[in-house]
């Protein structure tokens, strides 16, 4: 029977109605798929009301949320980027569904990448592909930044959530000092999600004007990225480069933390529209600075994935499973 696997982020909602696949190629089968952005909406329920009016979901009465945060027992979620509270039982009630049961964003987008042919994805640096069958760090930033890592085992995998977002940024050079403490001015606790995220594009941006003693003009993630490409604002452009070099250590931090041997899956809503830029800016350089460690990463193949229903499927995997 069809189930409802949702992936809810602070910008957009991906609903979709699913399935268990015909065969071990296709273990899911999407029947339905749509975006909706979170803010005309006032709570989840209503836009998975309108999704199973839409797309013929009468009798569906289960499913699954990814969703980024910190459950608690009693099924709310703690969450920094949400517009709205997000509580699993009263959703569920609100529904009338018989089970409805929630996973970490990135756990869900674990078990769908890890299962991505290599074909599919794009390579940033390292080898092809990983000779080693050992755990994979899929990482990535979006209006929050989410990690997870991928752990094979000889029954089925394991996925571990993190919330590394949430955890301290390091600085690394002077211009980053400087940044920190312009950040700290704002913030009693940096955290790396305060710079390796939309908001955190934007918290850049306007960290550095200051250091510049430059006027800001842009005021939309989407924008800064789209500048520093076209060479439109070298303001812009220092700051996707800083961005890149953040998220190049953040990422060597995290495979080294986590043992990481079986590759890293980059993920997430901004680095797809930087896909040309990321490779040609300070991210590898970054990524490798880790003294005598730098072989041990250069061994890691580290690829770029772009699935607009990554989220749905790997909730639908982790359902099944």
């Amino acid at each position: 029977m069809p189930f409802l696997a949702a992936d809810v982020g602070g910008t957009h909602a991906r609903l979709a109605l699913v399935r268990a696949g015909a065969s071990a190629g296709q273990p899911i089968e999407v029947l339905a798929f749509h975006k909706y952005d979170c803010t005309d909406y006032t709570s989840l329920v209503d836009f998975i009301i309108e999704f199973l009016a839409t797309h013929d979901g009468r009798g569906v009465d289960r499913g699954v949320v990814a969703s980024a945060g910190y459950a608690l027992d009693d099924g709310t979620v703690i969450t920094t980027n949400l517009p709205w509270p997000l509580s699993i039982r009263e959703t569920r009630e609100h529904l009338g569904f018989a089970d409805l049961r929630l996973v970490n964003d990135f756990e869900a987008v674990a078990y769908a990448a890890a299962a991505l042919p290599t074909l599919e994805t794009t390579h940033i640096t390292g080898p092809y592909e990983s000779t080693v069958n050992g755990p994979m760090l899929v990482l990535g930033p979006g209006t929050g930044l989410g990690a997870a890592v991928w752990i094979p085992r000889s029954d089925r995998p394991f996925v571990l959530a993190t919330e590394a977002g949430q955890a301290s940024l390091a600085a690394n050079n002077e211009l980053e000092l400087a940044l920190l403490a312009q950040l700290l001015k704002q913030h009693a606790h940096v955290t790396i999600e305060h710079v390796l995220s939309g908001p955190g594009i934007l918290n850049l941006y306007n960290a550095l004007a200051v250091l510049r003693g430059a006027k800001p003009v842009l005021s939309k993630p989407s924008q800064i990225t789209a500048a520093a490409q076209t060479g439109d604002d070298v303001l812009a452009r220092e700051t996707l480069e800083v961005f890149c070099g953040f998220l190049g250590s953040v990422v060597g931090d995290m495979a080294l933390t986590y043992g990481v041997q079986g590759g890293i899956r980059l993920a997430g809503g901004i680095l797809p529209q930087i896909r040309d830029f990321l490779p040609n800016s300070d991210f590898v350089a970054r990524y490798l600075n880790k003294g005598p460690m730098r072989p041990a990463l250069e061994r890691i193949p580290v690829r770029l994935v772009e699935h607009g229903q990554l989220g749905v499927v790997g909730a639908a995997h982790w359902y099944l499973n």
